[in-house]
This record gives structure tokens, sequence and C-alpha cells, in this order.
């Protein structure tokens, strides 16, 4: 079983910028799916962007433009660059990876307000 833990947010101004980490327990080897969603309080949980192993991303269009998915050469790390945070981004975040099954962190608040 792979362990994913994510970090990097917290409280940020409308504008500004964060960067979420999720760190996996194991290198991923394979063909899988690594992505970011997110939930606000009333919503259901939404794609916000994700990478293949092939490479192939895919964001939502509300980030298309604002948020960049990556990963590190050694496929352990992927990452969520954040920029111009709109209030409506406030939601927790949960990494994802699919493989045979569906695999969550335990998400990491991210809030953005004056």
């Amino acid at each position: 079983q792979v362990q994913l833990v994510e970090s990097g947010g917290g409280l940020v101004q409308p504008g500004g910028s964060l960067r979420l980490s999720c760190a996996a327990s194991a290198t991923i080897i394979g063909i899988y799916t690594m992505g970011w969603y997110r939930q606000a309080p009333g919503k259901q949980r939404e794609l916000v962007a994700t990478i293949t192993s092939g490479g192939s991303i895919n964001y939502a269009d509300s980030v298309k433009g604002r948020f960049t998915i990556s990963r590190d050469n050694a496929k352990t790390t992927v990452y969520l660059q954040m920029n111009t945070l709109k209030p409506e981004d406030t939601a927790v975040y949960y990494c994802n990876l699919k493989i045979t099954y569906d695999y969550w962190g335990q998400g990491t608040q991210v809030t953005v307000s004056s």
C-alpha cells in the first residue's frame, strides 16, 4: 500500500501563491495517474489537476493558467504550484494516486482570505 502525505497548505491573501507537495512512500512505477482534488464546505470533491505516468496533464478550467502540477524525477513527489489564488480556491486539497485502487492523502487546508 502506498501512503501519500500532503504539505504546504496554509492561509494566503487573494493574489498570493502556495506550493503543495505530496510525498509518496515509494517510487511509483507502471501505469498510473496522480493528481490533486479539492473539497470546499458544502461542495463535492472536484478535480483540480492530474498527471499520468506518460506525462499527460489535465487541469480544471477554474485553475487553468494559474495552477501547475509537476512531479520530481524519482516520481515520489507531486507538486501543485498555485498562483493568483482566489477566495473560491479555499478548500481542503487532497493528493490522489490511481493504480489498481484509489489512494488518498489526508488533505491539507488552503484558505484564501484577506
